[in-house]
């Protein structure tokens, strides 16, 4: 099997939708036991993969990315029940995974192929090649916020390589990864390349020391330390993501309109709930008025909620709600300006759009990671000014 079955016994979870807090469906807790069974199984499998070549294994998952891609609005479907995002964000992700599918499925022999190199100088008389050999098992810890496309860059490409994958899914999308796995196992291999894994902290804790030859891991910074410790008890290599607090940079002669647009869209996408999203612009004294205008005028168009029609959702992790009211909160108290939004903008599940401006830059509504519909408009003198600012934070993931 591929995916831990639910236990008439052993401890179990439910997933809900973020809209009403409503029961979807119960998965199992998978404990050790479990983990070690689903490695073992990778192990298996990773074998008869290797076996299959670069164009034997090219074949495979360009079947599973039309597997999916003709499955795609029940995979959207189940996207937006699990997250709470609107169908037609869902299926933009379901898209964008498939991508990955297939760039990893075209690409991996050119990137992967033996290549010779120079032996050097002491050893001028012989010939230097170098190869790639995969790993064997790879463990995948996946987010909440984009539970197709951000894991399946793992998966993708550890597969393309000529790995098995154990996945572990979000305890809040757990039905995801459990379908990516029965997918893979409906084109009739012999065997099945990944295993979906069900659980909580605990779980992923467990994989970490399976004894997997590589894991990578996306959420937070605070969980992405336990997991580097966790893999160090066994020196295994790891790949972490751990969030962001990305800034755009607007000058003076920026196309106002364009940026406005692009801006809105990162910063208020899939609820802000993006590691890349954008949390800081940082923009030219002589237009930050203007752009503020432009800006403010589009966020007033959308219309969160959880309607079907909605700009975007709730927030799919209940307790970020009260990160977000203290970061706005924070940054009120110590002297910035709420041109849209304010401290009443936070409900329950669905935050509001708040826009920012003036706020101090030791406020946490700057040095930490919001993950909601907020953002901060802040003014400099120049370019040079921006970056500063821009860079004065702890993470490092990305801007614009």
């Amino acid at each position: 099997m591929t995916t831990t079955e639910p236990s008439k016994t052993g401890p179990t979870f439910a997933s809900l939708d973020p809209r009403d807090g409503s029961v979807i469906a119960e998965y199992p807790i998978a404990g050790p036991e479990e983990v070690a069974l689903a490695v073992e199984r990778a192990r298996a499998a990773s074998r008869w993969w290797a076996t299959q070549g670069p164009r034997g294994r090219r074949e495979w998952l360009l079947e599973y990315k039309r597997a999916i891609a003709s499955r795609a609005q029940e995979l959207a479907s189940l996207i937006s029940l699990e997250t709470g995002k609107p169908d037609e964000d869902a299926t933009l992700e379901v898209m964008l995974a498939v991508g990955h599918l297939e760039w990893a499925a075209k690409n991996a022999n050119k990137v992967l192929r033996r290549r010779s190199v120079s032996a050097g100088l002491l050893m001028s008389n012989q010939s230097a090649y170098v190869e790639y050999q995969p790993f064997g098992v790879v463990g995948a810890i996946g987010p909440w916020n984009y539970p197709v496309f951000t894991p399946m860059g793992t998966l993708s490409y550890a597969m393309a390589a000529g790995n098995a994958v154990v996945f572990k899914p979000s305890e809040l999308t757990p039905g995801v990864g459990v379908w990516l796995a029965e997918v893979w196992d409906s084109l009739g291999a012999s065997h099945s390349i990944i295993q979906t894994i069900t659980g909580d902290g605990s779980t992923g804790a467990a994989l970490c020391t399976s004894g997997v030859d590589k894991l990578a891991f996306t959420g937070s910074a605070a969980t992405g330390r336990k997991v580097m410790a966790a893999c160090a008890e066994n020196l295994t290599p790891v790949v972490i993501e751990g969030g962001g607090k990305d800034a755009v940079l607007i000058d003076k002669d920026a196309d106002l309109d364009a940026a406005a647009d692009q801006t809105v869209f990162g910063a208020m996408g899939n609820a802000g709930q993006t590691c890349a999203g954008v949390e800081r612009i940082y923009v030219h004294e002589d237009v930050h008025e203007a752009f503020v205008h432009k800006f403010a005028a589009k966020v007033r168009a959308l219309t969160p909620g959880v309607a079907d029609d909605a700009s975007y959702g709730p927030m799919t992790l209940p307790t970020q709600v009260d990160i977000v009211r203290r970061h706005v909160k924070d940054a009120l108290a110590r002297g910035g300006r709420a041109v849209i939004g304010g401290e009443e903008s936070v409900g329950e599940r669905v935050v509001e759009p708040v826009v920012l401006v003036d706020v101090p830059e030791d406020s946490t509504a700057i040095t930490e990671e919001t993950f909601g519909p907020t953002v901060v408009i802040n003014k400099v003198g120049d370019l040079e000014e921006a970056v500063e600012k821009a860079n004065a934070v702890n993470y490092g993931l990305g801007s614009a």
